[in-house]
């Protein structure tokens, strides 16, 4: 199948922005978890802004190259692929066949993390620091799926 030069250009698109926004976040996750434990660091976040800001920043980058990939590069390249999509749990499920990523299952559970970080940190603070430590547990596996997403797209253009 032949992509037409606008599909390539989308694809071309979403793997660069995927690559920063990959880059981001593996940046400010070394920054927000390279410092002393995270619970005693989050006894801080009222009084030091650049805490909270680093913070704000881990959480919007870890939904934002979710997002990226889940809503945006991994439709894009199943249609250049000619394989099935549709809604973003049966294009996961497609992706983990395809080998693309190894378990759907454990994605949308990134997405429910990512919702709880977004909507429940403020307040209690047990629930922030066990969150964002999954989350930080699961930024390899993202990183490791968005770049095997590129790659595969890459491979694709390629062949085009």
């Amino acid at each position: 199948m032949r992509l037409d030069t606008s599909a390539v250009a989308r694809l071309q698109f979403l793997c660069r922005v995927v690559e920063r926004e990959s880059r981001y976040l593996q940046q400010t996750d070394a920054r927000l978890f390279g410092e002393l434990a995270l619970a005693q660091t989050l006894k801080q976040l009222d009084i030091d802004p650049l805490l909270a800001e680093r913070l704000d920043a881990f959480v919007s980058r870890f939904g934002r190259l979710q997002d990226t990939v889940t809503d945006r590069l991994l439709p894009a390249l199943l249609q250049a692929m000619a394989e099935p999509r549709g809604a973003a749990l049966e294009n996961l499920d497609q992706a983990e066949k395809l080998g693309w990523l190894d378990s759907a299952d454990q994605w949308l559970e990134m997405r429910k993390l990512r919702n709880q970080m977004v909507h429940e940190y403020i307040e209690d603070r047990v629930v922030l620091t066990d969150a964002l430590q999954a989350g930080h547990a699961f930024v390899p596996m993202m990183l490791a799926v968005a770049s095997r997403l590129i790659e595969k797209t890459q491979q694709r253009l390629s062949s085009h």
